[in-house]
C-alpha cells in the first residue's frame, strides 16, 4: 500500500523508461526519468489487460486516485468497460446536451448545404433566422421543451402564415433527428404530436383549367393576344410544352434544335439538388411542329441574342416569372389558370382526355417515376413514343381553340 510520502519521494532512476509503484487493486503510480507521475488503473477484461490513466500526481491525490479506482470498478462489476467509457464521454463532450439550437441548427443546415441549391440554402436559413433562432435560438437543445417550440410555431400563425409555420415544425423536426443520436439517451423528439396543434390549412394549388371546352376558350384568348411577339410566343408556348414556367421563360436558343424539333434543356437548369444539378443528365424535351412553327416566326425578332424571351429593359436577361401570369390575368383568366398551372392541365387532359401514357407524359414533365418492373423511367429514351404523344397533344388544343368537340377517346380491343 502506498502513502503520501512514499508518492512524493518517488523517483524514476535515468537509465529506465519508467518505474512503477503499486498500491492495491490494481493502482499504481507510474513514475518517468523526468519525474512526471501519474496514476494507472491496470484491469483485465474480455481476457485482456487494460490500463485506464486516472490522472496526475499530486493533482490527483493518491486518495482521490483510490477513489476513481473504485469507481471504475463498480463500472466494470456492472459489465462497463471503463476504458470504453472514457472514450464515449469525450465523444459526448463534443456534441453536449448543453449546444443551444441555434448552434445545432446551422450545424444541421451546412451538412445540407452541398446537396441544396444555393437559392432553397438561403432560403431556409432565412426562415430559421426568422421564425426560429428569436425565440429558441439561444435554448439549449435539451432544455427546450415541446410548449416553448409550439409558442414559437404560433407566433408564426399569428401573422396568417399558416403554411410556413408548417414548414418550420418540419424543419425543427429533421434538426432534432440530426441531434438526438449525440444526446443523451434520455432525449426525445419534441416534434412528435405538435402538428396537431397547429391551426389545419389547406394547402393550395396552382389554378388550372382541366374542362376542355372552358381550355377552348382560353386558348383562343391566348391566340388573339396583343402583347409583344416575344411574350405572345411564350403565352402560346406554355400549354403546347406544358413545362416548368422558369424553364420556359430562361429557354436559350442555343438549346433548340428546331431541325431535330428538340429542346434539351441542362441539368443545371432543371428542379433538383444540388448533386444531380451537376451529374444528372439534360431533360430533353420533344417539340411539336406547332412549337417549332412559333419559335422560328420568333428567331428573326430575337434569335441574335442568347434568351428566346428577352426582358425588354435589358436582353441580356429573359421575360420575368409574373410576364406569363400577367397576360393570362390581362385576358381575364388569371384566376383560373396560371403558368404553372398547365402542367396539371395537360397532365389531366392527356390522360382523361387522350388515353395517353402516364409513364411518358411524367417523362415529360421532368418527374421521377418508376414503371411497374421498378425500374426508373429514363426522360431521354422513347422519344418516338414522346414525339407522337406532345404531338397528339398539340392537335388536340388546336382543335379545341377552333371549338370542335372534345377528341373521343380510342377505342380499346375487348
Amino acid at each position: 500500500m502506498l502513502t503520501d510520502a512514499t508518492c512524493r519521494n518517488a523517483t524514476c532512476p535515468p537509465d529506465r523508461k519508467q518505474c512503477r509503484f503499486s498500491d492495491s487493486g490494481g493502482l499504481y503510480l507510474q513514475v518517468s526519468p523526468n519525474g512526471s507521475k501519474r496514476w494507472f488503473l491496470k484491469y483485465r477484461t474480455g481476457g485482456k489487460e487494460k490500463q485506464l490513466a486516472l490522472g496526475s500526481y499530486p493533482m490527483v491525490s493518491l486518495t482521490a486516485a483510490r477513489k476513481a479506482r473504485d469507481a471504475a470498478k463498480v463500472q466494470k462489476a456492472a459489465g462497463v468497460d471503463p476504458v470504453q467509457a472514457r472514450k464515449v464521454e469525450k465523444l459526448k463532450g463534443t456534441h453536449q446536451d448543453g449546444d443551444t439550437f441555434k448552434a445545432v441548427a446551422l450545424e444541421w443546415h451546412g451538412k445540407q448545404v452541398p446537396e441544396w441549391s444555393p437559392g432553397h440554402a438561403a432560403r431556409m436559413k432565412r426562415q430559421l433566422e426568422r421564425d426560429l433562432f428569436p425565440w429558441i435560438g439561444e435554448r439549449s437543445m435539451a432544455s427546450i421543451e415541446p410548449m416553448e417550440l409550439l409558442a414559437a410555431l404560433h407566433k408564426v400563425e399569428e401573422r396568417g402564415a399558416l403554411e410556413t409555420a408548417d414548414r418550420a415544425l418540419m424543419l425543427c423536426r429533421q434538426i432534432w433527428r440530426y441531434w438526438l443520436p449525440t444526446a443523451a439517451n434520455t432525449q426525445r423528439d419534441i416534434t412528435e404530436g405538435l402538428k396537431s396543434r397547429l391551426t389545419p390549412f389547406s394547402s393550395t394549388s396552382f389554378p388550372a383549367i382541366v374542362e376542355p371546352r372552358r381550355f377552348g376558350e382560353l386558348l383562343r384568348a391566348m391566340h388573339a393576344y396583343k402583347g409583344t411577339p416575344a411574350v405572345r410566343t411564350a403565352l402560346l408556348l406554355a400549354p403546347l410544352l406544358y413545362q416548368r414556367p422558369g424553364n420556359l421563360r430562361a429557354m436559350e436558343w442555343a438549346e433548340l434544335d428546331l431541325d431535330a424539333q428538340l429542346w434539351t434543356i441542362p441539368s443545371a437548369k432543371m428542379k433538383r439538388i444540388k448533386r444531380e444539378k451537376e451529374q444528372g443528365e439534360a431533360h430533353v424535351v420533344p417539340l411539336p411542329k406547332q412549337a417549332v412553327e412559333l419559335l422560328r416566326d420568333l428567331h428573326p425578332l430575337t434569335g441574335h441574342g442568347q434568351y428566346v424571351f428577352p426582358g425588354q429593359r435589358s436582353h441580356d436577361r429573359p421575360i420575368s416569372d409574373n410576364t406569363v401570369r400577367s397576360a393570362l390575368y390581362s385576358l381575364g383568366f388569371g384566376d383560373e389558370q396560371s403558368g404553372h398551372g398547365f402542367r396539371a392541365s395537360a397532365r389531366t387532359m392527356l390522360v382523361d382526355e387522350l388515353d395517353l401514357d402516364p409513364l411518358a407524359i411524367e417523362a415529360n414533365l421532368a418527374h421521377a417515376v418508376k414503371d411497374s418492373n421498378g425500374r426508373s423511367y429514363n426522360r431521354t429514351q422513347y422519344l418516338t413514343k414522346r414525339f407522337d404523344q406532345v404531338q397528339q397533344w398539340a392537335d388536340y388544343l388546336d382543335k379545341l381553340r377552333k371549338g370542335a368537340d372534345v377528341v373521343p377517346l380510342p377505342q380499346r380491343a375487348a
